[in-house]
């Protein structure tokens, strides 16, 4: 069922439950944010703010759970979409010997058009009040985190077109504001509107820009969706909905944007004019990314519908609600990766504490050896699929969210040096750890049951050996050790580590085998002290985010020079001192003490249930130095 505004989707989410009204005063400066993580991670509902210090209510949290996303999305589960993809590809690329085969194809094709976006003619709702003067500071921005470079818009729609074709681009890029009239533009190198600022570079033009905010929530999941390019995102759309979309030109470029939307700013890039200090901002990964420079976007029109609400959501420290648009992505697009890329897949799983690009799992209905490694290499290669930096390949069956079953069927089936497959290639820019800019690498673990082909005749699994006490007595530098995992049938230890020497997670590892302190373990794994112990989803998340896999994994030798068979992944962050490393380090994101206690003093006003305790509490050993930079290579 489409929606006709986002207050008709509000009215449902409310319908269903799943929504809370706060009436008190909440600011958009640090206090939404810290209400929406203590409830995302206690599995709350949606909230609108409607009391902001702004004439426009502030939506958040409205894709955070599973129900919501089905409700957003108009679907009654996510599995549906994938679904209808596979049909509408058999009733196409089936086999028409006859006529009445290929009449049967005319309600299809008439479905699929139905599904087009159309341009009025006129204005829409959208376009209700033009605001007068032009001031981004009227809208409710967020600022979210407390080393954030200012207010970020985080839901915006931006839309752009390619000059020479004129196809559009949906996509998804934070906005920080600087000006009434001026915000940044972060659109990665990657991304389809960066492709579309390079053209207009070349040209020496300007780039029209439009931002919508809100209407339909299809929207919002569609500018995030990763779509081959020149599929349009409005047809993609309007295939979920069932129901085409409707756009109006804007009133300052020749963009087309929603009718139905709640919010468009409109204005233009010009690549010919300096770029713009932006960030830090609080990411996704759970880090701060640093200053770039992006390009400025200049502001020449604010329009709004009457009853305006402004989206929003925030990202940080998993589980955040960009997890439930990543799951839909999952399910949604799984199909379409099975019909195109890979036939064999059988499922594919992203968990939230791979923050998207860090962990990738996928089972395979595996025929022939060699078969995980070659879906590796046709998974690294399909689209945003690049970025993934750790991917597990399981046999077909495997339930790739049992997680310890998952570790277990690694430890069985994945030789630690055998089958541990490397390669260079892109990186997502939000990637800190990476080498280089947007340029690192990636790990595999096959964890298929082998062929005989496959199979190792030297590989002896014998019983594991770990003494925590005398590991602990002999390298002063751990500071924690646990072999729990082992009775769980896990062939993987953790430690922690204070590092003082250059190098000195290398020497350790040394010391480890030599001194036969461990024997018969797969997987060494070393990290900084761990907030709550070792708790597998923050080691998980954190270790993923730490690691260049080709820098950060690695072996010891034997006396013969051959690698010795544990596999020793180097999760700690990395400094120059330390590691050699000469970017940036950034800080893990947590909330400011004046705003958990000020939140802790409202929240039994607020109407939100029972007391949440700020989950940045939990995480407050993780951060280095007071700002969003942990460790400056220039400082060392």
């Amino acid at each position: 069922m489409p929606y006709r505004s986002l207050r008709d989707f509000i009215q449902t989410l409310e319908s269903a439950g799943e929504l809370i009204r706060v009436k008190e005063f909440v600011s958009p400066c640090l206090e939404v944010a810290e209400i929406a993580d203590r409830l995302v991670k206690s599995g709350g509902k949606a909230v609108l703010f409607e009391n902001n210090g702004t004439e426009f209510p502030i939506l958040i949290l409205a894709f955070a759970g599973d129900k919501r996303m089905n409700l957003a999305l108009s679907l009654r589960d996510l599995d549906d979409a994938g679904r209808m993809i596979e049909g509408i590809v058999k009733d196409f690329m089936g086999p028409k010997e006859h006529f009445l085969d290929k009449l049967r194809l005319l309600p299809a094709l008439q479905e699929i058009s139905s599904w087009m976006p159309k341009t009025l003619s006129g204005r829409g709702a959208c376009q209700d009040v033009i605001m007068n003067p032009i001031d981004l500071g009227k809208l409710p921005v967020l600022k979210c985190w407390p080393h954030d470079g200012g207010p970020f818009i985080t839901l915006p729609c931006v839309h752009t077109r390619n000059p020479e074709n004129k196809t559009r681009n949906l996509g998804m890029y934070r906005m920080q504001v600087f000006g009434p009239c001026l915000a940044g533009m972060h659109w990665h190198m990657h991304k389809g509107s960066a492709h579309h600022f390079h053209l207009y570079k070349q040209a020496g033009t300007r780039m029209p820009v439009s931002v919508s905010l809100g209407g339909d929530p299809v929207y919002t999941y569609a500018a995030t969706a990763p779509l081959p390019e020149n599929l349009d995102e409005y047809l993609f759309a309007g295939f979920l909905r069932k129901k085409k979309v409707e756009l109006v030109r804007c009133i300052t470029n020749d963009l087309e944007v929603p009718a139905d939307a709640d919010f468009v700013i409109e204005g233009y890039v010009d690549p010919t004019e300096e770029l713009i200090l932006e960030g830090p901002f609080g990411d996704h990964t759970g880090f701060y990314s640093l200053e770039g420079m992006f390009p400025r976007f200049h502001v020449t029109c604010i329009t709004h519908r009457k009853d305006a609400v402004y989206p929003s959501t925030i990202v940080g420290i998993p589980p955040q609600e960009d997890a439930w648009i990543g799951k839909a992505t999952e399910r949604i697009f799984l199909t379409p990766i099975k019909l195109s890329v890979v036939p064999e897949l059988s499922n594919m799983h992203m968990p939230p504490e791979g923050v998207f690009h860090n962990i990738a799992l996928a089972s395979i209905h595996k025929s022939y050896p060699g078969q995980a490694v070659k879906v590796m290499s046709s998974l690294w290669g399909a689209g945003q699929m690049m970025f993934n930096k750790m991917m597990g390949v399981f046999d077909a069956g495997v339930d790739l969210n049992d997680y310890v079953q998952l570790a277990r069927l690694i430890s069985e089936h994945t030789h630690p040096v055998w089958g541990v497959h490397f390669i260079q290639g892109p990186a997502d820019i939000l990637d800190h750890s990476s080498r280089k800019y947007g340029f690192g690498s990636k790990i595999g673990f096959d964890a298929t049951v082998k062929t005989a082909e496959e199979e190792t005749d030297t590989w002896v699994r014998g019983t594991p050996y770990v003494d925590e006490k005398e590991i602990m007595n002999a390298i002063p530098a751990i500071t924690s050790a646990n072999s729990n995992l082992i009775k769980e049938g896990i062939s993987a230890v953790i430690f922690s580590v204070h590092k003082s020497k250059p190098f000195e997670i290398r020497v350790i590892a040394k010391q480890l085998i030599e001194d036969g302190l461990v024997n018969n373990v797969s997987f060494i794994i070393f990290t900084d002290s761990l907030p709550g112990g070792h708790n597998l989803s923050v080691l998980s998340w954190l270790v993923a985010n730490n690691l260049d896999p080709m820098r950060d994994c690695f072996y010891t030798e034997d006396g013969n020079g051959n690698k010795n068979p544990v596999l020793f992944i180097d999760g700690t962050m990395k400094s120059l001192a330390m590691d050699g490393f000469t970017r940036d380090w950034p800080n893990v994101i947590v909330m400011d003490d004046e705003t958990i206690s000020a939140i802790d003093s409202k929240w039994n006003s607020l109407g939100l249930g029972g007391f949440i305790s700020s989950p940045s509490l939990q995480f407050k050993s993780l951060v280095i130095s007071n700002g969003a930079v942990a460790m400056d290579p220039g400082r060392e």
